[in-house]
């Protein structure tokens, strides 16, 4: 029996600005369970995808931790910066 594809709905804001992703860096200092918790406010994932956020980056030292909008990126960065942690927000395509 054939399957129908949907096309993925796309918010006109990220079909102008491009996807971004915000993308966390690992540090010595701030607290591994500061981490999930903080990404879990910022981001509104569920705990388990937050614990497997902090551990990507306490194990390989960034890890991305969200996709959308520029500009939603940024205000969950400044969020989970609000604790110490380093972030950036990046196209999610580059050119290298």
């Amino acid at each position: 029996m054939p399957s129908t594809i949907t096309s993925p709905v796309l918010d006109d804001r990220d079909l102008a600005q491009g996807r971004w992703m915000l993308v966390i860096h690992n540090d010595d200092i701030t607290p591994y369970d500061a981490v999930i918790m903080i990404l879990m406010r910022a981001t509104g994932c569920d705990q388990s995808e937050a614990e497997i956020e902090t551990w990507e980056a306490h194990t390989f030292g960034k890890a991305p931790v969200h996709f959308g909008a520029r500009a939603i990126c940024q205000e969950a960065a400044d969020v989970i910066g609000s604790i110490g942690v380093k972030t950036e927000v990046v196209p999610e395509w580059r050119d290298e």
